[in-house]
């Protein structure tokens, strides 16, 4: 389909989501919130893809919820939330639930929503130039989109209620002393560090890969018994894998292995 308010490309097995509202830092508004969840419906759905990467335009990665669309609808604020909520919600779920890496590229302001997707990504590369603030009580609002759910498995509850209350803004470099992302690198090098990631995890091996990002997010809430259960199912499924006799087989060879993502 033809989006207004993002890009979306899949070539040689990594898919990029870019938002492309860059005159209101890529905030999040009812077009981009229902594109966003169009377009991460396709995602899901194309067997090709063995990686994602988020990203945005301009000065802002996401700089939240468009607060003048908040105005517009400020007499059914409720109402509007809630439809706006939908499909914001609905995509943070699918990319939680996706079988493959997701690597979040910052490339500036990041905050209310756009933390939520900086968070439900796996692995997280910031350019220099980013900040990182929650803002939603500085317009009277509670937060929304997994971050209360992330932030303090991230950073503590302390440092949480601390971005949350007070909406401490976080240089790139802080951010990455806190734990909210992976590797900080200069403004003019984001794009060539985000691809180099992603073309490492589009070359490994996609379902053991996959599996291990959801082991991970489902022992925030599973007893170690039912943990070790999981690993143990997960492992024993991988070992049906072409991946996983490639991966055993190079070993003993003493080569690099060829994954293919089956």
């Amino acid at each position: 389909m033809a989006y207004q308010a993002l890009t979306y490309e899949n070539a040689d097995g990594i898919a990029r989501i870019t938002f492309s509202r860059p005159d209101s830092l890529n905030a999040l508004d009812p077009t981009l919130a229902t594109e966003l969840r169009l377009a991460l419906e396709d995602v899901r759905a194309d067997s090709s893809i063995r990686v994602l990467v988020l990203t945005g335009t301009g000065r802002g990665f996401s700089a939240g919820g468009d607060v003048s669309a908040f105005h517009a609808h400020v007499d059914s604020a409720p109402a509007f939330l809630r439809e706006l909520l939908m499909h914001f919600h609905t995509g943070i779920a699918t990319i939680l639930e996706l079988p493959f890496p997701v690597v979040a590229g910052i490339n500036g302001v990041t905050a209310g929503a756009g933390m939520g997707y900086c968070m439900a990504a796996d692995l997280a590369v910031a350019a220099e130039s980013a900040v990182f603030t929650m803002a939603y009580t500085g317009i009277g609002a509670t937060p929304d989109g997994s971050t209360t759910y992330f932030l303090p498995r991230m950073v503590g509850t302390r440092r949480a209620m601390e971005m949350t209350l007070l909406n401490r803004t976080l240089s790139a470099r802080e951010a990455l002393e806190w734990g909210l992302v992976n590797e900080v690198v200069p403004d003019d090098e984001l794009g060539d560090a985000v691809q180099a990631l992603a073309a490492r995890l589009r070359d490994g091996p996609t379902r053991a890969l996959g599996n291990a990002r959801r082991l991970i997010r489902e022992s925030f809430n599973t007893q170690l018994a039912t943990q070790l259960e999981n690993e143990g199912n997960s492992i024993a499924a991988m070992g049906a894998t072409g991946d996983f006799r490639e991966g055993v087989t190079a070993f003993v060879e003493k080569r690099k292995p060829n994954f293919t993502g089956n």
